[in-house]
């Protein structure tokens, strides 16, 4: 028990604990200035020449300018661990990669600064963890992609989001339509050409809206822009008003626009650019009567089709207007077509079928639709069995016409009831093709004294065989006129509009007159030749008759040039010597011969020799007697 008292005297003796000692800052990067003597820190690196994010920095800095350096990517080890840091520049280095997760630990950061670098795309991944983030520069980049889910976790956050001077086609706009704090959204100097309708209706915060110097030929009305008074220039702008910037872009100055025409701006840089009539105007100069569309006018459709079951089908619609008409199908049962695995439906108005069943027969619908109204066309679809074969190759002549296969003739009834049967409708009684052939068709329409003010008559056309629209332009005083640049055998659409003044705006407008359907004559074809490989047997068997008929006729000459030397080659053949006198053989007992008859005239042969008794032949000697 005398030890307690003991150990309670020592006790005061004890040195006292110390307390914790701040760490020690990390050393200041070399060619950087660093304010650690106060809090927050900074590491400041403007312009230092780095080609790399220094691996010494202070972690608990808060602000962090790595400004006007050569960094070329930012990795996932640079930023770590910087959970204080609340400020960070990287603008105007040269940076083409940046890891997935780089940011992941500045969960405190308001400000990211990566603009005037050399990106081309971001990633979900690269902006992961940034919670806090109010303002994403990432101008004068080479931005061609922004994934949808790139913006994700700042998506609640988000003031401030410059996205200029990049290479954007695209954007994620349902992405965009979630920034509910957004101030301020630049979209400037890009390649957008369309923004979806309602595409900011949602942004209720939206300040100032950018769009100047894209591809824009219209901007859709959004409820934004009718909630929020539009300005052009954000100096002495109330607070609720919306600055919208969409200059610089070619607008198509129709219908669609009137509502932004409607505006009380005052500004100095949006002109039109097309219709041709308003091109080059100043938006603000045009008045609001001069933004006129035009009702679509189908152009051609395809004639009836008959197809196998089992096989594709193609339907086709194309149709004029401005603006440019959206064509749709309703099948024979009413429903609405789009693409499915039986069906493809393109923006340039063609159906295409990708397996025909027995059922899909019956008369479809095309729908073309813009602002000014609509405008509907049938065509018909007849699945069956295949048709009878016909033979490929025919070498049948077509029978002998009269006259020019150019010239212009008119339809029979039987021809003209047989072509109504396959070109499907009749023809639009406002206009007649009265007369066509091979390559020309006569064109005739009622006089439109109706319509007052007609400076023109526009004759629109086109074949089956192509989607090329062709234009001629016809005096008002005409009612009919000759097109001479058809194809033989083909099914032509046209259509005649007349272009007028209208009294009521001023204004010049189009009326349909009618539309034609009609088929040029096919032209005159050649005797068929012979199928291709019947025709090169006929050559290798007469190339061998020809070759067989000259090695016969070398054997014969050898054969007669042998039997003429009696049996000696030509090259050993004697020459008998020419013979100047009459000779007479004589053969000891026997008395002369008579002179044998003379010899036909054969090539020289060949003799066997003998002894001659010759005496010579002239005057005063007389032949041998008996």
């Amino acid at each position: 028990m005398a030890i307690l008292p003991l150990l309670l005297c020592l006790l005061p003796l004890a040195p006292a604990s110390s307390p914790p000692q701040p760490a020690t800052p990390s050393p200041c990067p070399r060619r950087c200035r660093c304010q650690t003597q106060s809090l927050p820190l900074s590491v400041l690196c403007p312009g230092a020449g780095l080609l790399f994010v220094p691996p010494s920095l202070d972690r608990r800095a808060a602000e962090l300018r790595l400004a006007d350096n050569f960094i070329a990517a930012v990795r996932r080890r640079d930023l770590a661990n910087m959970t204080g840091l609340l400020h960070l520049s990287l603008s105007r280095n040269t940076i083409r990669h940046v890891a997935a997760g780089a940011f992941a630990d500045l969960r405190a950061l308001r400000a990211l600064h990566l603009d005037g670098n050399r990106l081309t795309s971001l990633s979900e991944g690269q902006l992961r963890g940034l919670v806090n983030l109010r303002h994403l520069i990432l101008s004068n980049n080479q931005l061609v992609a922004l994934a949808a889910g790139a913006l994700d976790d700042c998506s609640e956050t988000l003031e401030d989001l410059d996205l200029s001077y990049n290479n954007l086609e695209q954007l994620p706009w349902e992405a965009l339509g979630r920034l509910g704090n957004v101030n301020t959204l630049g979209l400037d100097h890009n390649l957008l050409a369309s923004v979806p309708a309602g595409a900011f209706s949602r942004l209720h915060k939206l300040a100032r809206l950018d769009m100047t110097s894209n591809r824009l030929t219209t901007i859709p009305p959004d409820p934004l822009f009718s909630r929020l008074p539009l300005l052009a220039r954000p100096r002495g702008s109330p607070a609720s008003a919306l600055v919208l910037a969409f200059g610089g872009n070619p607008l198509h100055c129709n219908c669609e626009l009137v509502w932004l025409r409607r505006l009380a701006r005052e500004d100095d840089l949006e002109a039109c650019a097309s219709p041709p009539a308003l091109g080059g105007r100043y938006f603000w100069a045009v008045g609001e009567e001069e933004f006129v569309c035009e009702p679509p006018v189908v152009t051609h459709r395809s004639p009836p089709l008959a197809v196998p079951a089992g096989r594709p089908a193609a339907l086709r619609c194309r149709a004029v207007g401005d603006p440019e008409p959206r064509v749709r199908w309703v099948s024979p049962q009413g429903r609405l077509l789009g693409n499915s695995s039986r069906a493809r439906a393109f923006p340039n108005g063609t159906l295409e079928l990708l397996v025909t069943e027995p059922g899909d027969g019956g008369i479809f619908t095309c729908i073309a639709a813009n602002a000014a109204g609509e405008a509907t066309a049938a065509v018909e679809l007849t699945v069956g069995p295949p048709p009878p074969p016909q033979l490929a190759n025919s070498t049948s002549c077509d029978p002998p016409r009269d006259g020019d296969p150019d010239a212009l003739t008119p339809p029979s009834a039987a021809s003209a009831s047989a072509k109504a049967a396959d070109t499907g409708p009749p023809t639009d009684r406002g206009v007649q093709v009265t007369e066509h052939g091979a390559t020309a068709a006569l064109v005739q329409w009622p006089d439109q004294q109706p319509i007052p003010g007609i400076r023109m008559y526009q004759i629109q056309y086109n074949s089956s065989a192509d989607d090329i629209l062709v234009y001629r332009m016809i005096p008002a005083d005409s009612s009919s006129f000759l097109l001479t640049d058809l194809a033989s055998g083909r099914t032509y659409d046209l259509c005649v509009l007349a272009v007028y003044e209208d009294s009521a705006t001023g204004l010049t407008a189009t009326r349909p007159v009618g539309c034609a359907r009609f088929s040029t004559e096919p032209a005159l074809r050649p005797c068929g030749a012979p199928h291709a490989p019947f025709l090169g047997g006929t050559m290798i068997i007469a190339l061998g008759g020809v070759i067989v008929a000259s090695v016969l006729v070398f054997i014969f000459v050898l054969l007669m040039r042998y039997k003429v030397h009696g049996g000696q080659p030509p090259g050993k053949a004697k020459t008998p010597a020419p013979v100047s006198s009459v000779c007479s053989q004589t053969n000891g007992a026997l008395g002369p011969t008579p002179a044998p008859p003379a010899p036909e005239p054969t090539p020289p042969r060949a003799h066997t020799v003998v002894q001659l008794d010759c005496e010579p032949w002239g005057p005063g000697h007389e032949p041998v007697g008996p």
